[in-house]
């Protein structure tokens, strides 16, 4: 797939509002893979895990295989995909300053009614290296663990696992976070 990915030339992606991502290099298609991969893949084992152990084994599948599902999807892409967001669950998913504008604008769109589906953003660095990132929105499910009301076993198993926990309060619809798309320096670049 990775060889794939770079050998695709470069395209002009279609205008997302007003944020338009122009000119975007090959890696914006591959990107948008690997996001929409990582998410299908830990929707999959969540979606069993709530179905066999309830909510506490969703929490349980969050919080060990959600780092492996990403890793491993990057490492099939050659790239570090991961997630994070402004209200953290786990403090090492905590955005660096770039990611935290996106998120941030992310969050501007959404609230001014920009549709979910165009919250995304590409950018090149100077050094041939790349970051996409593709919001995440809280959907109905997701208030199970991430709403403004938690099961009491819930909040227990939450506080347990994550003592600085601030990812709660959400209601479908809000901007939970995004999965980040980093592509190494030189690599792929046109």
């Amino acid at each position: 797939m990775r060889r794939l990915m770079i050998a695709l030339t470069t395209i002009v992606a279609a205008p997302f509002g007003a944020h338009a991502i122009e000119d975007a290099d090959a890696r914006l298609i591959a990107s948008r893979e690997v996001a929409s991969s990582m998410q299908t893949r830990l929707k999959g084992e969540l979606l069993q895990a709530i179905t066999k152990g309830g909510p506490l084994a969703a929490i349980e599948v969050c919080q060990t295989r959600a780092p492996v599902i990403a890793e491993h999807v990057g490492n099939e892409a050659g790239v570090r995909v991961w997630r994070t967001a402004l209200k953290l669950r786990n403090p090492a998913n905590a955005p660096d300053e770039g990611a935290r504008a996106v998120l941030d604008d992310f969050s501007t769109r959404l609230a001014a009614g920009e549709g979910a589906d165009t919250l995304e953003h590409f950018e090149r660095g100077t050094d041939g290296s790349a970051r996409y990132m593709k919001a995440i929105v809280t959907q109905p499910p997701c208030e199970t663990c991430h709403g403004p009301v938690l099961a009491e076993p819930v909040r227990k198993a939450l506080a347990e696992r994550y003592p600085a926990d601030q990812a709660t309060g959400f209601v479908a619809g809000d901007l939970r976070g995004a999965v980040v798309v980093d592509w190494p320096a030189n690599e792929g670049a046109d």
